[in-house]
C-alpha cells in the first residue's frame, strides 16, 4: 500500500465499531500510515496520514488550537472513568508531591465495566492530578504529570 491508499474497508470497519461501541473516536496505527475516525455532532471525520517518524508526532492531526501535554503528562489510554482510589472513601492511589515508580498503579479507569489499573510509565514525582475522581476522561487527555 502506498502511502497515499486509503483502505476503505478497514476506515469502514472502524466507523463500524464507533457506532457499535458509543466510542467518538478511535485511531489505528501500523508501520505505513495512521488512520482516525471521528464520530462528532455533524457526523463521521476521517483523518488519514502516512505514518512517519518523530517529524511529525500523533498530535499533528489533533484539532488546531489543542494545547501540547506538558512534559511527563500521562494521557489516557482509552474512553472511561478515571478513579483516583481503588474503592470508594479508600486513600487515592497518589497525591501531589508523591515519589512514584515505574509501573505503580496511579489511578484506575473504568471502561465497559473493566477497571483498568494506569500504570506510571515512568518513576518521579507527581507535580499535578489533572482529572476529578470519577470524570469522565477521552483517550489521550492528559491525566496528570509525574516529573
Amino acid at each position: 500500500m502506498s502511502k497515499f491508499d486509503i483502505d476503505e474497508a478497514l476506515i469502514r470497519k472502524l466507523a463500524k465499531l464507533l457506532k457499535e461501541t458509543g466510542l467518538t473516536e478511535i485511531e489505528f496505527e501500523t508501520d505505513d500510515a495512521r488512520i482516525r475516525v471521528n464520530a462528532g455532532a455533524s457526523g463521521p471525520v476521517i483523518a488519514a496520514a502516512p505514518a512517519v517518524a518523530a517529524a511529525a508526532p500523533a498530535a499533528a492531526l489533533a484539532p488546531a488550537g489543542a494545547d501540547a501535554p506538558a512534559a511527563g503528562s500521562v494521557s489516557s489510554p482509552m474512553v472511561g472513568t478515571a478513579y483516583l482510589s481503588p474503592e470508594p472513601n479508600a486513600a487515592a492511589f497518589v497525591k501531589v508531591g508523591d515519589r512514584i515508580a515505574k509501573g505503580q498503579t496511579i489511578l484506575i479507569i473504568e471502561a465497559m465495566k473493566v477497571m483498568n489499573p494506569i500504570p506510571a510509565p515512568h518513576a518521579g514525582t507527581v507535580t499535578q492530578i489533572l482529572v476529578q475522581d470519577g470524570q469522565p476522561v477521552e483517550f489521550g487527555e492528559p491525566l496528570m504529570v509525574i516529573a
